[in-house]
């Protein structure tokens, strides 16, 4: 099994930081509905240019290789949509990497929505080696429900064209799959338009956001803040588009009965790949399902750094990169009890439950709900993760049974089948 770019993020937590760097901030070429960063442009002021210069862009590359004590730096550059800082800025990345590569080896991510690659985008990407997470939700009606351009016209085509691009130059790539609401309830749909394209690696995210409370009106904003953590009132009225929760159980559970039957080793979805990783006893690559949380930081355009993604909002700034030591902000992050709160704060509900292993209370962006015993902090997804987990254990059993074997999970494929029979030095065979 392989997790590609996740596996590369599990490396750089498990030695140093791992740092995701927005070098265009919130700007965007699109104006996806869904999208929970496009309106942090409202956390800046009135003409803000929204691109990295050289000086914060120097002085970070600096600063994280020197922070990492591992062989290996994985930069992962997203946005809003980096490719609209051109092609120049990247090659400009590379040279500022280079006097480096020699002790380190350098890796680079590149998460676009894939509307402006063009040939020459490819060529440098291949060229480079970067590996590319194109965002497509899947076949032209989802697609373009909430992913449009800001004249509101659909990106389906635009995005394909991309695609195409990648695999015409041979560029790495991995499909990053939005599951709103609608989408939820069609899965198969989804799925096999992806295997037809020829995408080898696919993450599903879930969509999940809140109406915005007083505190994020006040900041301009049309989405609520994370959830906090300590117990007071908050929001539960979801968007439009946020996906049900067992509905989204529901989409894995269906996505999961065809590929366990058909496709284990050719197609690797990542949603499944962690669930494996987390049967086995391994800590989890992702953050959303590790125990603890706040070494995985974000950068923006501007070089300050926030404790993560989902928290770019003033209360969660650490410092500045030109200013402040990386790794010394990242250690306030975690002594603020950012990441602790994620393991400590879970309900004495979850402590009990059978799938905490693969679950760890998901995100804690999304614990606004609370348990049947009224205790806050439950995770808005709990229900799809219960009915999600429980339903593949018997297929995880399986597959961890190969690996002990020294046997490939793939052959799984052929427990669905009927009764697996392994025999050591023998292989696998069904009755």
């Amino acid at each position: 099994m392989s997790s590609r770019s996740e596996d590369r993020q599990a490396c750089a937590e498990a030695n140093g930081i791992h740092v995701v760097v927005k070098p265009i901030g919130p700007a965007c070429n699109l104006d996806c509905a869904y999208c929970f960063y496009l309106e942090k442009q409202a956390l800046f002021s009135a003409g803000e240019d929204f691109r990295m210069s050289d000086e914060v862009l120097a002085t970070f590359i600096r600063s994280y290789v020197h922070a990492q004590p591992g062989p290996v730096v994985d930069f992962v550059w997203q946005g809003g949509e980096p490719t609209l800082l051109g092609v120049e800025f990247f090659r400009r990345v590379v040279q500022l990497q280079a006097p480096f590569s020699g002790r380190k080896t350098i890796n680079n991510s590149l998460q676009t929505n894939g509307t402006l690659l063009d040939d020459e985008w490819c060529v440098f990407l291949k060229q480079h080696n970067f590996m590319v997470g194109i965002s497509l939700d899947g076949p032209r009606e989802i697609h373009d429900r909430y992913r449009r351009d800001r004249a509101g016209n659909g990106t389906f085509d635009s995005v394909m064209r991309g695609l195409r691009l990648l695999k015409k130059h041979g560029v790495a790539f991995n499909v990053m799959a939005s599951v709103a609401r609608e989408t939820a309830a069609r899965p198969l749909e989804v799925y096999r338009f992806f295997k037809d394209e020829g995408v080898k690696f696919i993450q599903f995210a879930p969509i999940i956001e809140r109406l915005p409370e007083a505190s994020a009106r006040d900041l301009g904003l049309s989405l609520a803040a994370p959830a906090l953590l300590d117990g007071q009132e908050r929001n539960r009225d979801v968007t439009p588009w946020t996906v049900i929760p067992e509905e989204y159980g529901d989409f894995l559970i269906s996505i999961y009965e065809e590929w366990v039957r058909h496709d284990v080793g050719t197609v690797f979805v990542m949603n499944f790949e962690w669930a494996l990783n987390a049967w086995l006893g391994n800590p989890s690559p992702v953050c959303a399902h590790a125990r603890q949380c706040g070494r995985s930081v974000v950068l923006e355009h501007n070089g300050d750094l926030f404790a993560c993604d989902h928290y770019v909002y003033p209360e969660y700034r650490l410092g500045t990169i030109l200013r402040d030591d990386l790794a010394g902000m990242v250690e306030k992050s975690i002594r603020s009890g950012f990441g602790v709160n994620k393991e400590s704060a879970l309900p004495e509900w979850c402590g009990k439950c059978d799938v905490l292993a693969a679950c760890r209370g998901g995100c804690p962006k999304h614990r606004f709900l609370e348990t049947c015993h009224s205790e806050p902090g439950l995770q808005y997804l709990c229900a799809g993760y219960k009915k999600f987990f429980r339903h593949i254990r018997k297929y995880l059993r399986v597959m961890a049974t190969l690996l002990e074997n020294g046997l490939p999970p793939s052959y799984v494929m052929d427990a669905v089948k009927g009764p697996l029979v392994i025999k050591r030095g023998q292989g696998v065979s069904s009755k």
